[in-house]
């Protein structure tokens, strides 16, 4: 029987896929650090080192170029999430306070890791482009929601935790203002003290009582 032959390597990205990347990482930097409406077409064709036909033959026009930003942002986003919240359900049940501080401690690293994706949305915050109103009911509530209700089903199972339906999303939109706030602060040095608190705020708010910090933030 003859051989197969061997599986031919990934085709290189094309010259117009390459380009694209680079407007797109250039609008990424850009809109995070400026806001959509700080940042102009032209200076993101200088920061890809294209010029502005280029850019508008590759991705359409600024606002086509956002909407693919925050798109991306928000895939990125979804798939941690879900690989954290799978996370928690199977630890979950025997441990919830493990499986909360874990959970705490996936969304952190992933902003730090990211930081352009808070900063994108903390620019949303601030009133930037305003006209993409759609994104937060499109990207922001559905994962928030997800957060929430995993999480509230896992408490409800545990007769000693207190928190209600609407303790569990104030504490969700909680850790998302200040892990965002956090890693566009000047303390972003400071992780171990950050974790330490969030992950005690946290458990506190939900009716998990709280480690201590030298605990917490070294567990």
């Amino acid at each position: 029987m003859p051989e197969s032959p061997p599986a031919s390597p990934d085709p290189a990205p094309s010259s117009a896929d390459a380009s694209r990347e680079r407007i797109v990482a250039a609008a990424t930097a850009l809109f995070a650090d400026h806001g959509y409406d700080g940042t102009s077409t032209r200076r993101i064709a200088a920061e890809a080192g294209l010029n502005m036909a280029t850019v508008a033959y590759h991705v359409g026009g600024k606002p086509d170029l956002y909407r693919e930003v925050m798109r991306r942002a928000h895939l990125a986003e979804q798939q941690a999430l879900t690989a954290a919240l799978a996370a928690f359900r199977e630890l979950a049940p025997t441990d919830p306070v493990a499986a909360v501080t874990g959970l705490v401690d996936e969304y952190l690293d992933f902003c730090l890791a990211q930081p352009h994706i808070p900063a994108l949305w903390m620019r949303r915050w601030l009133a930037d482009a305003a006209e993409f109103a759609d994104l937060e009911a499109s990207y922001a509530r559905p994962l928030i929601e997800s957060v929430r209700d995993t999480v509230d089903e896992a408490l409800a199972a545990l007769p000693a935790a207190a928190a209600t339906p609407d303790d569990v999303e104030m504490t969700v939109w909680t850790v998302l203002w200040t892990t965002h706030g956090f890693c566009r602060s000047g303390i972003r040095t400071e992780v171990p003290r950050f974790r330490a608190h969030l992950r005690g705020l946290v458990l506190r708010d939900l009716g998990l009582g709280a480690r201590g910090p030298r605990d917490a933030e070294h567990a």
